[in-house]
């Protein structure tokens, strides 16, 4: 895996730091963190041993300094050359990029994830993702697909592309107002979807997972009405290889909503089959690689997802997540063009994206007037916006 690229930072472009107090970055480490080292805390039957080492994480991350990984990590290497001149320094002094997945990567250690014994494999989120799909939100959304059975291909493709754009932000039904709903369509700030069908041209597609539960549903179910009506004869599916950002999707998560699919009634259950089958016969391919939970932005990615990315009719990038590692975690002036800083991807791309962090490019000069005319600059943050934006 490649070290950080050692580009230069432009001027207007500098990288996201997390030590402004009150800034949403801020906010992320001094608060969200250690509010989800308790909730961690309280899912599983932990022995004295997690326990003390999660409450030892909660107090270095928020008080201390970036310590390495212990010699017996075997990505102690790797993390070594990507924390290269951040060990020693404050969490809050260093990108809020790389801050963010080594909180993650130490909770992991902390719960034992990597280490040989009863909690190997034991994904500390998994309450958490499964609580999701149970819940009668959950099977509204799934029942919103019958009467979208009736509806023109067209119009079936449109509602699912919103709802896999705002995952549990919104259900399936939300989407089914026309088109996407002209509530939807009124709280996109950039929408590209016309430029996005013509590159469905009946071969390979990638979609980046972003998270687990009622979010993955709406991917899948996407995935599905493209290779249904063959305008992809496979998709591959890259999900994380490791649990990482509370709900990010990993294969298992990808098994439990094909099963919570296939256990439904109606249309869910049929789309459900159909990805099984595909999944069963390769159509449909899950992709865990490595640099999935890389610290890094996706132009730094490794040769051979670069070739793989390259063969793809389009790569769909999901989430605000991947959209940071997407165009960068920096904060360029909105209306820096999408183009321009995507420009290194290998083939087209295309993001779906919820705005929950500061990150935002490819707005005209108008929209982001009204947008700080009417919310300053919560909008940014807030989940209510959303954007399809392609290269």
């Amino acid at each position: 895996m490649p070290e950080p690229a050692d580009l230069p930072e432009p001027a207007d472009a500098p990288v996201i730091l997390s030590n402004e107090p009150g800034s949403f970055p801020w906010s992320v480490l001094a608060e969200r963190h250690p509010a989800l080292i308790r909730k961690v805390q309280g899912a599983f039957p932990y022995g004295p041993e997690q326990h003390r080492a999660l409450d030892a994480l909660l107090k270095n991350s928020t008080e201390g300094v970036i310590e390495p990984l212990g010699p017996a990590a075997a990505d102690r290497a790797q993390w070594d050359t990507w924390g290269q001149g951040r060990f020693g320094r404050s969490w809050f002094d260093v990108p809020f990029l790389w801050s963010e997945s080594y909180f993650y990567r130490q909770l992991l250690e902390a719960v034992g994830y990597f280490t040989p014994g009863p909690w190997n494999g034991i994904d500390p989120f998994r309450p958490f993702k499964l609580a999701e799909l149970g819940t009668p939100e959950a099977d509204e959304e799934l029942a919103a697909l019958d009467p979208l059975a009736d509806r023109p291909v067209e119009e079936q493709g449109q509602a699912l592309l919103h709802g896999a754009l705002w995952g549990n932000r919104a259900d399936l039904g939300f989407s089914l107002a026309g088109t996407g709903g002209a509530a939807a369509a009124g709280q996109l700030v950039a929408d590209d979807s016309a430029l996005l069908w013509p590159l469905f041209t009946g071969g390979t597609v990638c979609l980046v997972a972003d998270n687990a539960g009622r979010e993955l549903i709406p991917d899948l179910l996407l995935i599905d009405h493209l290779l249904r009506h063959r305008r992809a004869e496979r998709a591959v599916l890259h999900v994380k290889p490791y649990p990482y950002y509370v709900s990010d999707a990993t294969t298992a998560d990808v098994v439990d909503a094909l099963r919570r699919l296939t256990s439904a009634q109606g249309a869910a259950a049929e789309s459900g089959r159909r990805l099984w089958s595909a999944m069963a016969d390769g159509r449909l391919t899950v992709r865990a690689h490595p640099f999935s939970c890389a610290p890094l932005p996706y132009a730094d990615m490794p040769e051979d997802l670069r070739r793989e990315f390259a063969e793809a009719d389009v790569t769909l990038v999901k989430g605000d997540l991947n959209y940071r590692r997407l165009v960068g975690d920096r904060l360029r002036p909105p209306t820096t063009a999408f183009a321009a800083v995507t420009a290194y991807f290998p083939g087209p791309v295309a993001a779906l994206r919820t705005l929950k962090s500061d990150v935002i490019v490819g707005l005209d000069a108008h929209t982001e007037a009204a947008l700080v005319a009417a919310e300053e600059q919560r909008w940014r943050v807030s989940g209510t916006h959303a954007l399809i934006q392609v290269n």
